[in-house]
């Protein structure tokens, strides 16, 4: 018996649509990661991206579980001395709602330069509308 490795050529991506609407970030975000990993297929290999692209809609209206609304908070640093920025939920929610479903998949993926080329295939929107049409993305519910 020999081993299956799926060559680059070989791998076929799916475009998945997912509604993000009074989802828990957290619990979302596990099977977001799975999808963009290609967990779900039988061909998965570690070492080799077999992910689909995923289009999130309504990440405004993710929900977080317990007080983390208001304790939660994310940080970016700019690398001079004392550019440690805070933002809460809140804040995050009011400017970019796109970067709180981002974030949180993004922390999920491994740190390794195969997790920049599948965060490239997420694409969240605030609202109901996206650019995606054309793929025809299956809606998938999570």
């Amino acid at each position: 018996m020999k081993t299956f490795v799926p060559k680059v050529d070989e791998i076929t991506r799916n475009w998945y649509l997912v509604d993000a609407t009074d989802k828990t970030a957290g619990r979302l975000a596990v099977k977001l990661a799975c999808l963009l990993r290609g967990r779900n297929m039988p061909t998965y290999t570690p070492h080799v991206d077999t992910g689909h692209f995923v289009v999130v809609i309504n990440a405004e209206k993710v929900k977080f579980s317990g007080r983390k609304e208001l304790l939660k908070r994310y940080k970016s640093y700019s690398g001079f001395r004392d550019g440690l920025r805070h933002t809460t939920v809140a804040e995050m929610r009011e400017k970019h709602p796109e970067r709180i479903i981002t974030h949180t998949v993004k922390g999920m993926l491994p740190k390794n330069i195969m997790a920049r080329s599948i965060i490239k295939r997420l694409k969240v929107y605030a609202g109901t509308k996206h650019p995606h049409t054309a793929q025809h993305p299956s809606p998938i519910d999570l």
